[in-house]
C-alpha cells in the first residue's frame, strides 16, 4: 500500500515547464527588431550633440579672440594645427583647443593665409573622423547662411572650414 501512495503522490507533482527554443528564438527576434528601431535614433541624436558642440566650442573661441585682439590690438598669430596660437593661454582652456574637435580634425588659426586676414576652425588633419562638405554645411545652416562658400563660416581649403574673423 505505501508503494502505491508514493506513486500517487509523484504522479500529482506539478510539472516544472522551461522555455522551448522556439519561445526563446521569439523572444531573441523581438529584440533584434526593437533595436534595428531605437539604435539609429541614438546614432542622429549623437551627430546633432557633436555638431551642437562644435558651433559651441567655435563661438568660445571666436570670443576669446576678439578678448585676444582688443587686449592686444592684433589677431591670433598663426598657428600650427593643432598647437594652441602663442598668447592665447589666458582667454581659453588649453586642453579645448588641443583635443580633437567634437567632430574630428583639429582646431587651427590662421593669419594672412588662404585669402583670409584672421580665422579660426576645425583642419581635418587625418586626427579623428574627417567630414565632408554635406556635414558642414549642416553645421553651417545651424550656425551661418549654410552656403560654405560665404558668410562668416566657410570653407577655406579642401580640408579646412573656419569662422573669417577678418577678411583680406
Amino acid at each position: 500500500m505505501a508503494s502505491s501512495v508514493s506513486s500517487c503522490r509523484s504522479s500529482r507533482r506539478p510539472r516544472r515547464r522551461a522555455f522551448t527554443l522556439i519561445e526563446i528564438l521569439v523572444v531573441v527576434v523581438i529584440l533584434g527588431v526593437l533595436a534595428a528601431i531605437v539604435i539609429p535614433q541614438f546614432v542622429g541624436v549623437t551627430g546633432d550633440v557633436e555638431r551642437t558642440s562644435f558651433i559651441s566650442d567655435v563661438r568660445i573661441f571666436v570670443e576669446a579672440a576678439g578678448r585676444f585682439q582688443i587686449d592686444t590690438g592684433a589677431y591670433l598669430e598663426d598657428s600650427s594645427s593643432g598647437e594652441l596660437p602663442t598668447g592665447f593661454e589666458p582667454y581659453i582652456q588649453e586642453e579645448m583647443w588641443t583635443r580633437t574637435t567634437p567632430i574630428g580634425g583639429v582646431w587651427d588659426a590662421e593669419l594672412d593665409s588662404f585669402g583670409i586676414t584672421s580665422g579660426l576652425g576645425v583642419h581635418f588633419n587625418g586626427e579623428g573622423e574627417t567630414r565632408d562638405d554635406a556635414y558642414m554645411t549642416r553645421i553651417d545652416e545651424i550656425f551661418d547662411d549654410g552656403d560654405l562658400a560665404t558668410g562668416a563660416f566657410r570653407r577655406i581649403a579642401g580640408d579646412r572650414y573656419y569662422y573669417i574673423i577678418e577678411e583680406d
